[in-house]
C-alpha cells in the first residue's frame, strides 16, 4: 500500500485559515499521509516541486470580498506554467475557506478553487459531510455546521484572532484532510490495480 503524498496549497490573512489549514494537516496525517503545508504568498521553487509530485492539493484561502485572497489568485495565475505541461492532470483536488460572516459567499471561493482544479485536469473531493445545525436537535458544535459539500467553509468573528476558530470548523477540516487522503489512497491503488 503506497502512502499517499498530500500538499496544502494556502494563504491566511489573519491567521485563521493557517488554523484551518494545519486542521487539514493534522487530518491527513492521521491516516498516515505524508502531507506538506505550502503559503502561497511566500511559495518556493522546492515547494512548487512539492506541489508537482503530490498525490492530491487542496486549496485554501480566506474569502474576501467575495473570492479568495488577492495572494492566492497571484497563485492560481502562477499555476498557469503547470497547465501548460499539464503537470497536475489526474491529481485529487479540494478546498477550505473561512470569513468572518456565516455565509460570506465563501461558496464562490470553493467553486473558483473547483474551476481551478477543472483547468488542470484535477478531480474534485467534495467534503463528504451532510450539513450539521439544520434541526432541533442540531448544534452549532455540529461538524459541517455551515452546510457545505464542495469542501470546508469555516466561520470566525471578525473581531477575534486565531483562537477564535471555531472547534467544530476546525474538526471539520480535520476531517476534509482525512478524506482527500483516503481518497487518495483509493485512487492509487485503483491506478496499481490497472
Amino acid at each position: 500500500m503506497t502512502t499517499p503524498v498530500v500538499s496544502i496549497a494556502y494563504h491566511s490573512g489573519f491567521g485563521h485559515t493557517a488554523v484551518l489549514a494545519e486542521a487539514v494537516r493534522a487530518g491527513a496525517a492521521d491516516t498516515g499521509a505524508t502531507v506538506h503545508l505550502i503559503n502561497v504568498a511566500e511559495i518556493t521553487d522546492e515547494q512548487w516541486e512539492l506541489l508537482d509530485a503530490s498525490d492530491a492539493i487542496v486549496f485554501g484561502s480566506p474569502t474576501y470580498m467575495g473570492t479568495a485572497s488577492g495572494a492566492f489568485h497571484v497563485f492560481a495565475e502562477a499555476t498557469s506554467k503547470r497547465w501548460f505541461t499539464r503537470a497536475w492532470q489526474d491529481k485529487l483536488a479540494a478546498g477550505f475557506t473561512n470569513s468572518g460572516s456565516k455565509s460570506g459567499d465563501k461558496l464562490h471561493t470553493l467553486q473558483f478553487f473547483s474551476v481551478l482544479a477543472a483547468q488542470h485536469g484535477m478531480h474534485w473531493v467534495g467534503l463528504g459531510l451532510v450539513p450539521g445545525w439544520h434541526s432541533s436537535t442540531g448544534s452549532e458544535n455540529d461538524l459541517n455546521r455551515l452546510g457545505f459539500y464542495l469542501g470546508a467553509g469555516a466561520q470566525t468573528n471578525s473581531d477575534e484572532g486565531p483562537e477564535g476558530v471555531h472547534k467544530a470548523d476546525i474538526a471539520t477540516a480535520e476531517q476534509l484532510g482525512r478524506r482527500v487522503a483516503e481518497q487518495s489512497r483509493v485512487y492509487a491503488a485503483g491506478r496499481a490495480a490497472l
